[in-house]
């Protein structure tokens, strides 16, 4: 199967990621070494894996720093390789500030990253356990943090390097949810996930307060798939786990895990 025929199978938007991922694996098997790549969402992920199944030379793994780990760094290797958590050059970052005069929010960790110039890609997870937070990044990145970035929003901060396995568990609760919609588009999707009506999504999606795999995307006709990421304003946070077909009355399945704020 060819590049041009595996890009029919993906969102259009999606074949520059296409593109990237053969060379990755063009890379990692025409010179015999490892490719690291940036902080890849789980939708990326995924075609990343069906790219890289097409061949026995080249294998791929995964790593974001702990355990269902949403940004992860993929590794393509050779077959004969064996790669270590080492390989994916990960650092812990516990971000230390007065508990008992400050409160840390998501946003704020996610603003004051993406502030400093940041992208998406280049920083992984940001998780908590209520009070305390970390974020996981590159090595090289935990070391601009540390020198260059003292405060989160108003509050004083300091970055401590920790290992990964002392990643917090995260207080997030995802519920399971199977239901069925009329079509997959997105306000149709953001409705069930919510209980709102479709006219309410559309409205929200309409005013950027929805994010698709961390990015606004204000079309309410634009198509779901599976291993999408949704994240809506005030309201919490959908992953799209599997989307099963339609039913007798051509209503689509979908299953799905909902966190809400």
């Amino acid at each position: 199967m060819d590049s041009e025929s595996i890009k029919q199978h993906f969102r259009p938007e999606e074949a520059p990621l296409i593109d990237q991922i053969n060379d990755w694996v063009a890379t990692a098997a025409g010179q015999y070494r490892p490719v690291l790549t940036a902080f890849l969402n789980p939708r990326q992920r995924y075609i990343a894996q069906t790219i890289a199944n097409r061949t026995d030379e080249v294998k791929v793994a995964s790593e974001g720093g702990w355990t269902g780990a949403e940004m992860q760094r993929l590794l393509f290797y050779p077959a004969y390789y064996q790669p270590t958590v080492d390989d994916f050059d990960l650092q812990l970052l516990t971000i230390d500030y007065p508990t008992k005069f400050a409160t840390l929010h998501h946003r704020q960790i996610m603003g004051t990253l993406l502030g400093e110039g940041l992208t998406r890609e280049s920083f992984g997870d940001i998780i908590t356990d209520g009070q305390r937070w970390q974020v996981v990044v590159t090595e090289a990145m935990a070391q601009f943090l540390r020198q260059e970035v003292h405060h989160v929003g108003r509050v004083k901060v300091k970055w401590l390097a920790s290992e990964l396995t002392a990643a917090l568990t995260p207080v997030e609760d995802w519920e399971q949810v199977t239901t069925t919609v009329s079509s997959l588009r997105l306000d149709n999707v953001v409705a069930a996930s919510f209980n709102y009506s479709r006219n309410r999504a559309k409205q929200l999606i309409e005013h950027g307060l929805v994010r698709l795999n961390w990015e606004v995307m204000a079309r309410p006709d634009y198509p779901i798939v599976a291993h999408d990421l949704l994240s809506v304003r005030h309201a919490g946070r959908v992953r799209i786990d599997v989307i099963g077909g339609k039913t007798r009355k051509q209503k689509e399945r979908i299953r799905m895990s909902v966190v809400r704020a």
